[in-house]
This record gives C-alpha cells, sequence and structure tokens, in this order.
C-alpha cells in the first residue's frame, strides 16, 4: 500500500539521520520512487509542483502523525531506549494526540542534522514566498513571544491531509477558524425573477468569471491589473442577492461561502483582524466565491476618531480593504443600503448592482413560478390583480406561499383558499410595519 510505502521512506530518511548522529554511521537510504505510490493524489501533487527531495520530506513529515499516530515516538525510543530528551529533534504534544507533533525543529534536523548553514537554507522552506506558503499547504503554528520560531508545530492544512489520506478534499466546516458556511440552492436562473437592469449587470460578473484567467494569461494583463473581483449587492431585503450569489456559483461550478459576521468581528483588538485572515488564506488559491451578507457591520463608514476604540475600528476597516484587494477571487458585499458602505470601498469595487423591489410584472412572474404547479387554487385568486394590489418581495411571496400551503394541508384541502392567501399577504405587511385593508 502506498500510505506503507511513503512511512517506510520516511523512517529510512530518519533513520539515516539518527544512525550518523548517534552512531557516526552514515547509513544510505533510497531516493522516493514516484512509480511505488499507489496514491494518485500525492504522486500528481509531486509531479505538478515539481518537489525536491527536501520538500517531499518536509510533507512527508506533517502528514506522519495522520496516518500513524507513535509514528515518531517508535522511531525514537529505538535510538533512546531508556527514554529522556531529545530536544534536537524537536516536536511537541497536543491537546488530545500522545504522541510526538513535528515542529520545524523537526524538519531541520531531519533535513540538516547540526549544520548550521544547511539548517539555514532548510529553514526556508517555511518562507512566506515559497510554494507551501502561496498555496496554503503548510505551515509552522505561531509561538509565544521570545520562543524560537521553528519550535512551531507543523501543520499540514486540512484540506491536504483530505486529499493525501482519503483522495478526496471535504469542504471546509463552519468553526471558529474557519467563520464562513457553504451555502447552495436547489434553484434555477429561470426561479431568480429581477429587473433587465440588473440581470444585465449580473451577466458581466459571469463573463468575468469565464474569462478571467484568459485575460491575465493569454492577454498578459497580470500585473497590470489587480486581481480578483470585487462587487456590492445593494437593495432592500428578499430581493435576491444572495440567491443570485448562489446561482453564481452554481452555474460556475464554484464553492459560495457565507461569511459569518458574528464570528468574525470582536471586541478584542487585533481579533477581528485575525479572524479575517484565517479566512483569507483558507480561501487562497481556490475558486470560490466569498459572500458577505449584511456587509454594513464590518464595511461600514469609518468614523472620526475620538477615542482608542474608534481607531482600531478603523483599523479593522483598513485591513479588510487591504484583504479585500489582494484577494484573487470573487469577492461580494450585501447590503440593504449603498449609503452605509465606507466610499474607500465603493470606489474600489468593479462593479455595483442595485436590486431594487420587485414591479408589477416582476411580482407576476414571482406568483407564477412559486405557486406549485401540482396544487389547485380558489377562483377568486388572480395573479395579475394580486401583484398589482401587492407590493411585496420575492422572499415575502414565498413565505405567502408557505403560510397559506401549510393552512391548507391542515385543512386537508386540496385547493388554497383566497382567504389563506391574504392572510399570509397581510401577515407579510404586518411584519414590515405595514397594513393592507380587510379583504
Amino acid at each position: 500500500m502506498s500510505k506503507y510505502y511513503l512511512l517506510s521512506f520516511l523512517r529510512n530518511v530518519i533513520q539515516s539521520r539518527l544512525e550518523t548522529e548517534f552512531k557516526g554511521e552514515k547509513k544510505e537510504f533510497s531516493k522516493m520512487e514516484l512509480g511505488n505510490l499507489d496514491n494518485a493524489e500525492l504522486s500528481e501533487f509531486i509531479n505538478q509542483n515539481s518537489l525536491s527531495h527536501s520538500e517531499i520530506v518536509t510533507l512527508l513529515v506533517a502528514l506522519a502523525s495522520h496516518i500513524l499516530p507513535d509514528f515518531f515516538n517508535l522511531i525514537i525510543s529505538e535510538y533512546l531506549p531508556n527514554g529522556g530528551e531529545f530536544p534536537e529533534f524537536g516536536g511537541t504534544k497536543g491537546k488530545n494526540h500522545r504522541g510526538i507533533l513535528p515542529t520545524g525543529e523537526t524538519v531541520l534536523y531531519i533535513l540538516a542534522g547540526k549544520d548550521i548553514e544547511k539548517r539555514i537554507e532548510v529553514s526556508k522552506l517555511f518562507d512566506e514566498s515559497h510554494l507551501f506558503a502561496r498555496k496554503n499547504i503548510l505551515y509552522l503554528e505561531q509561538v509565544r513571544i521570545g520562543e524560537p520560531k521553528m519550535s512551531g508545530r507543523l501543520i499540514l492544512d486540512d484540506e491536504y491531509v483530505d486529499l493525501f489520506t482519503i483522495g478526496k478534499i471535504s469542504k471546509p466546516k463552519l468553526s471558529n477558524n474557519f467563520p464562513a458556511e457553504l451555502i447552495t440552492t436547489e434553484l434555477e436562473w429561470a426561479d431568480l425573477v429581477l429587473q433587465k437592469k440588473t440581470i444585465d449587470e449580473i451577466k458581466e460578473i459571469e463573463i468575468w468569471l469565464k474569462y478571467n484567467e484568459k485575460l491575465l494569461n493569454e492577454w498578459q494583463m497580470r500585473g497590470k491589473i489587480k486581481p480578483g473581483f470585487r462587487i456590492l449587492f445593494h437593495g432592500p431585503p428578499g430581493t435576491g442577492k444572495t440567491m443570485t450569489a448562489c446561482l453564481l456559483g452554481k452555474f460556475t461550478k464554484r464553492d459560495v461561502f457565507r461569511i459569518d459576521l458574528s464570528m468574525v468581528v470582536s471586541k478584542y483588538i487585533g481579533e477581528t483582524e485575525k479572524n479575517l485572515s484565517k479566512l483569507f488564506d483558507k480561501a487562497a488559491n481556490k475558486d470560490w466565491i466569498l459572500f458577505f451578507d449584511e456587509a454594513d457591520s464590518v464595511f461600514g463608514k469609518r468614523t472620526n476618531v475620538r477615542d482608542a476604540h474608534d481607531k482600531y475600528a478603523n483599523q479593522e476597516v483598513s485591513y479588510l480593504l487591504q484583504r479585500i484587494e489582494s484577494h484573487a477571487g470573487l469577492v461580494i458585499l450585501a447590503s440593504n443600503m449603498k449609503s452605509n458602505i465606507d466610499t474607500s470601498f465603493t470606489r474600489r469595487f468593479n462593479t455595483i448592482i442595485e436590486f431594487e423591489n420587485p414591479g408589477v410584472e416582476e411580482r407576476e412572474r414571482l406568483w407564477k413560478n412559486y405557486i406549485p404547479r401540482n396544487v389547485e387554487t380558489d377562483k377568486r385568486i388572480l395573479i395579475k390583480e394580486i401583484a398589482r394590489k401587492y407590493d411585496i418581495t420575492g422572499a415575502n411571496i414565498v413565505n405567502v406561499i408557505q403560510y397559506a400551503g401549510l393552512q391548507t394541508l391542515e385543512k386537508k384541502s386540496k385547493t388554497i383558499s383566497y382567504k389563506d392567501l391574504i392572510k399570509g399577504i397581510q401577515k407579510e405587511y404586518f411584519k414590515e410595519g405595514k397594513m393592507i385593508r380587510n379583504e
């Protein structure tokens, strides 16, 4: 099996170093033969990125504990049969994991031993400019101030752990380390009813998603235009902003992640920036669409500095601006009001799209789209007249049909009644502080 071959190869490399250090004997080890790998994902990754011997070893060191928890302990115990400390090898303990978790020092020791010049050379594997950092493959955990940087735990990104162990990348889940959730839709473009001007502007986004790479590479525009595409969706709630983001992802085969701003924004100084940094680092080099709903809470107008709180709030906004401008993917900010967004952001949007409340024609199409085809309606329900008379959004219409549908089922009827439909509309008006006359 490929995993056993991988561990055998890495064990051979480590034992070669230990034999030299403990016994002064140079043990030879064979170079990795990619032909021996059944693990097509790892083999393809190594080939595609033309990894050197040192890079392959570093990758395997980061992966080993995920395959065999006591991998490093078993090797070390052969050379320290009576136990004892072996600080040169590095490594740390986890909260739950009881084996050795490798650190940057582990990699330095395995690849360079005590050779100072070679250790410095190997440490460049963790530079920000290196492939590992650029593609967020692996990195060193940040250590406390004053501790050696290389004593940080060696962390292989969860996506690559999954890819190299189970053969596929799992979607990231909403957590403190990833404040975003995957959103999808079962609906189609035909279900999205918007005014023509809005639809035309949305098509511009599809064009960018389709041709951006060709523009950057074949037209050699990389470096001449800013990476990524930044969009503001603004308009009243329920007018299709979230649905549009989902459909853009669905029909361009991209994952759409809605940012949970309640998990991003922190009252503690520096925490908001740290949370956003985790998010954008994770999204780097991915074909994701990042969707900031109710973006006013973070991207709102900067205030005049009256105290330290204002100062740090403004710093958060500036940091957001910087990260969004440097992000190479599609970022959508959604707001109920364009005027709530800081003008320093609006100037940098590639496009700003207004989602207006649907007009009579759009409301009629929405009613026809959402009333179930296999359910009868009261003869008094005249869709054209209801669309003309009641100024509500698509989201309101869905709520009305849900209410009327449940009432119909409760009555064990096969027909949606006019009374239930109007009652549903009244409830939607009431929620928004509006009144309609009794029917």
